[in-house]
């Protein structure tokens, strides 16, 4: 599938100039129709493209998300991820209804939650790092999946499923938050592997772990009692 990265920048650039079209507070009429006749076609260029592979006449070729012919789904998701790459970090507090509702859920204190999310993404829904880890709370695609999330961009999917994982890991710690935090951040089976259990083991064993790690644990404490403290 080919498509012009000419139409691509022109909708991009419709998207989010001042007024956004599809916003529901701005943007005028001409603004909207110049930016859906462009999706429109770009989207019905790319359906009519011939999936790869041949596919059978039977289903119409292969599908994405929401029934959209593969090509046109591609094009779709190129634009969504164009889209992310524009936003930056949110404040801090944009989402404390979303920790305060997960936090009684899951029983984790709101303010480890949102150290957590501090440390992870800087409160960046859109993040993602070089090894894959997605969202406000870095989750993995397997781990997030196992989890119920189907969308790791979407704050309240992402915050559930991350303060879930964390509840997980403080009861299989016994509540030792240090070593759950460690689980976190490089995996509870490296951890299980030096025998730590306790945070008292953490403290003696805190060198055989990466030193990222080793700053993570220090860092999301500090900053759990900065939140704690607000």
């Amino acid at each position: 599938m080919s498509i012009d990265p000419r139409m691509i920048q022109q909708l991009l650039r419709l998207q989010f100039q001042p007024g956004n079209p599809l916003s529901s507070s701005g943007g005028t009429s001409a603004d909207s129709s110049d930016f859906l006749t462009l999706l429109d076609s770009l989207l019905a260029t790319a359906s009519a493209e011939p999936s790869a592979g041949n596919a059978s006449a039977s289903n119409g070729g292969r599908a994405g998300a929401a029934g959209l012919p593969m090509a046109a789904y591609t094009a779709n998701t190129a634009l969504h991820s164009m889209q992310r790459s524009a936003y930056g970090p949110s404040r801090p507090g944009a989402y404390d209804p979303l920790v305060a509702e997960a936090g009684a859920k899951y029983g984790v204190e709101p303010s480890l939650i949102k150290a957590v999310i501090h440390h992870e993404s800087s409160f960046n829904p859109y993040a993602v790092s070089s090894a894959g880890a997605k969202g406000l709370m870095q989750l993995m695609d397997g781990t997030g999946e196992g989890l119920g999330v189907s969308d790791p961009f979407d704050p309240a999917q992402n915050i559930d499923g991350g303060t879930r994982f964390l509840s997980g890991l403080l009861r299989k710690y016994d509540g030792n938050e240090a070593v759950a935090l460690a689980a976190y951040n490089a995996g509870p089976g490296r951890v299980d592997r030096l025998g730590i259990r306790t945070d008292a083991d953490l403290r003696d064993k805190l060198h055989l772990l990466p030193q990222e790690t080793q700053r993570y644990v220090r860092r999301v404490l500090d900053t759990k009692l900065q939140y704690a403290a607000l």
